[in-house]
């Protein structure tokens, strides 16, 4: 839901073109929820809506990215023919794939959201029968952190590396760490930037899309 958001969100305020793509038919969840927090997560990114079915558009999209931020169980784009090893390979490219629970094995495919990514990874006060969770879908905020760090770290070396986080694997790291001097904070996040509505940066985009593939030829 926001792992991927915020890692581009980071990404955007650091100076890239960040291009939030979204299904015609299945936009992000997060557009129904508070508009303060949209807006704050997604605000100065492009918004690009597109129906995932239609193959062509997408090859262009993925083709073009330098950095491709994949946030949903791995076959949502695998059965579609899309993919690390399946987009025209360029050098320094950088595709950051983000999972509930691992890329791999029989829990590739579950779909996982903060809070159980984070039970899953032990990152939970209590007992088993009385678990507190420690923040708001925390798996969701570190995995974005760690996932905008390891972006820059990769572009350092000169990109071209698929990097796999695990929401439940980051939230594992922090399971050990002593929490009993938390600062507990409830404030959102102000910015006074508003998101672009669905689609609305479609022109723009594809005009992007052709000024890259002008320079590139």
């Amino acid at each position: 839901m926001w792992a991927g958001p915020l890692c581009g969100q980071l990404l955007a305020r650091s100076g890239a073109t960040v291009v939030k793509v979204e299904s015609r038919n299945r936009p992000d969840g997060t557009r129904a929820a508070p508009s303060a927090f949209f807006d704050w997560i997604n605000s100065g990114k492009l918004s690009y809506a597109v129906d995932f079915d239609e193959p062509a558009t997408l090859r262009r999209l993925l083709d073009a990215a330098d950095i491709v931020i994949e946030s949903s169980r791995p076959a949502a784009l695998a059965h579609r023919g899309f993919g690390p090893t399946a987009i025209t390979p360029r050098a320094g490219k950088v595709w950051l794939r983000i999972t509930g629970h691992g890329a791999d094995g029989e829990k590739a495919n579950w779909v996982a959201f903060g809070d159980d990514a984070a039970v899953s990874g032990g990152l939970v006060d209590g007992t088993d029968s009385d678990p507190v969770f420690c923040g708001d879908a925390i798996a969701d905020p570190l995995t974005g952190l760690h996932a905008a760090v390891e972006v820059v770290e990769s572009l350092s070396r000169g990109g071209g590396e698929l990097i796999e986080l695990s929401m439940a694997d980051v939230a594992a790291t922090y399971a050990a760490d002593d929490r009993t001097t938390e600062t507990h904070c409830t404030a959102m996040p102000k910015d006074s930037r508003t998101a672009p509505e669905l689609g609305a940066d479609n022109a723009a985009v594809d005009q992007l899309l052709s000024e890259r593939r002008l320079a590139s030829c």
